[in-house]
């Protein structure tokens, strides 16, 4: 019989100790959604503040990027300088977290004009109190790749037109003073389109633009699987 009460005794114990270790949901809350994002759900639990897949945030280059300086393999850290909270108030991640990413790919840029992509795998979050907590994320980019924006693109055509057309006026304006002076218009008139049309075809006829990115520089990411954060560890006084 006492052996009995001891066993009893001992899975009540055992009962108690798993019903509160169990996980159960809290609330529901909402992140600040990003153009990008797919989703602004956040699950809020007695353990964890789980950030749902889909949500998106940005985070900042923690050291200047050329693309033509890395390879495949290679890995570049990003900061989060400023604490991400729920609408509705509960802190996600902490202030100076840090995120790891890995260089997955590489394309260079290429003729005619097609600038350098560079594939990112986002996969460890680092919390200021040493914490590291796996993820999956990737670029928010419609093709999951970084590359120079349009109007980088555009600079460079601009440029290239710009520069040929200079050459083009100055080329007309020589050939114009060889016969006769009185002909200045015509040869600006001739070398100036000429100029220009041949810089637009060389800007576009040229290898595209590397990809460059400064210290400091935001990124956009979107989580592909859910982001789970111990309470303890996102816990206000630890920022």
């Amino acid at each position: 019989m006492k052996n009995l009460l001891i066993i009893l005794t001992f899975l009540l114990m055992a009962s108690q100790a798993m019903a509160d270790t169990c996980e159960e949901v809290i609330a529901h809350e909402h992140m600040f959604k990003e153009k990008q994002a797919t989703s602004n759900q956040v699950i809020i639990t007695n353990m964890r503040n789980i950030i749902c897949a889909g949500n998106a945030f940005k985070i900042l280059f923690e050291c200047k990027f050329h693309s033509e300086c890395m390879k495949a393999g290679d890995r570049v850290n990003f900061d989060v300088p400023e604490a991400i909270y729920t609408q509705e108030g509960t802190l996600l991640i902490p202030a100076c977290s840090k995120i790891v990413a890995t260089v997955i790919k590489i394309e260079k840029q290429r003729v005619p004009n097609k600038n350098a992509r560079v594939y990112l795998n986002f996969e460890c979050l680092l919390l200021p109190d040493g914490t590291t907590v796996a993820m999956a994320a990737r670029t928010a980019t419609k093709d999951g790749a970084l590359k120079e924006g349009p109007w980088m693109t555009a600079g460079k055509l601009f440029a290239y037109t710009l520069g040929l057309g200079i050459v083009g006026a100055g080329a007309g304006t020589g050939f114009a003073f060889i016969p006769n002076p009185a002909k200045l218009g015509v040869g600006y008139a001739i070398g100036i389109p000429v100029g220009t049309t041949v810089g637009l075809i060389t800007g576009l006829i040229t290898p595209g633009l590397k990809y460059h990115a400064k210290a400091g520089e935001a990124v956009t990411i979107i989580l592909c699987e859910n982001l789970g954060l111990s309470k303890q560890n996102t816990c206000p006084c630890n920022e």
